[in-house]
């Protein structure tokens, strides 16, 4: 076992790193968003997850207006160390349109179809 260090994660040029939140009971991929160091380091110190909004240029505690909170079950960065992968307790749709998740239009054979409704 080895201590984590947040430095040694490949930052890109704006100090961010892709996060990726998954159901931790059922493996669904829930949604892709962007952490820095800070809403790295409070995720991991409260346990609620917390993105950093491009748009905004603010920290974005998940569901903290909506009440669809990410509870941290496991944290885990992959070889090349460019990526986390978050398995979470998802409470409420992680999407902003309401679905379950965010990855909910297929495409095949040049079509798209959308998988899943909005849930409330």
């Amino acid at each position: 076992m080895t201590r984590f260090d947040p430095e040694t994660l490949k930052w890109d040029a704006n100090g961010l790193i892709p996060a990726i939140a998954q159901d931790h009971a059922t493996g669904e991929v829930l949604m892709m968003a962007w952490m820095n160091r800070e809403s790295l380091a409070e995720t991991l110190g409260s346990g609620q997850v917390t993105y950093w909004s491009r748009s905004r240029q603010a920290l974005w505690r998940k569901g903290e207006t909506s009440g669809h909170v990410q509870r941290l079950v496991r944290l885990s960065v992959d070889c090349d160390r460019d990526c986390i992968l978050m398995q979470v307790d998802q409470t409420g749709p992680a999407c902003h349109t309401n679905r379950r998740s965010c990855f909910y239009t297929d495409v095949a054979g040049g079509q798209e179809t959308v998988t899943a409704r909005p849930m409330l």
